[in-house]
């Protein structure tokens, strides 16, 4: 059992920077996100009305739309909270090994939380969160199949259908 503070943890309990301004708070991956779903989306729906030129004018105001919506849902998680919230509770899992450490789930659970998104299902998304936990594991040793369960629930737990008692 590994009771030392990893690298890997320490990454994870600091707070999101802006990488201009060193604020916290900073969310590009949901600034992001909301800016290409919210430019796809006005595009198309100019686009129809107002032919090759609207659609170009609209994909740029939706993704300006869609970027503010996708820092507002980003901001809504603290990827820290999360992180203090499982380090107090992962034990009571029934997933995770009594002799592992808390420190073997935290990528799992920082992984979910990171991974969250809103209009798409876990379920949907799992090929690819499956695909790329080798490269996000950090110094957990967990194998996808033990990692999931954990990644799943702070999924969950972020998308307000798990435990939110904190």
């Amino acid at each position: 059992m590994r009771d030392d503070k990893t690298i890997e943890d320490a990454k994870i309990a600091t707070p999101n920077r802006d990488p201009i301004s060193g604020a916290p708070g900073a969310h590009p991956v949901g600034v992001g996100v909301g800016a290409a779903a919210g430019g796809m989306a006005a595009g198309a729906a100019v686009g129809t009305v107002a032919g090759p030129v609207g659609m170009a004018v609209g994909a740029a105001v939706g993704a300006v739309v869609g970027g503010l919506a996708g820092k507002g849902v980003a901001e809504a998680i603290d990827p820290t909270a999360e992180l203090a919230y499982w380090r107090e509770n992962y034990a009571s899992r029934d997933y995770v090994h009594p002799a592992r450490a808390f420190e073997d789930y935290a990528p799992a659970y920082d992984y979910g939380v990171r991974s969250y998104r809103a209009e798409r299902s876990f379920d949907d998304l799992e090929p690819d969160l499956a695909g790329r936990w080798d490269s996000v594991r950090g110094n957990s040793d967990l194998e996808w199949n033990d990692a999931r369960p954990a990644v799943r629930d702070a999924w969950e737990r972020v998308g307000g259908r798990g435990d939110r008692g904190i």
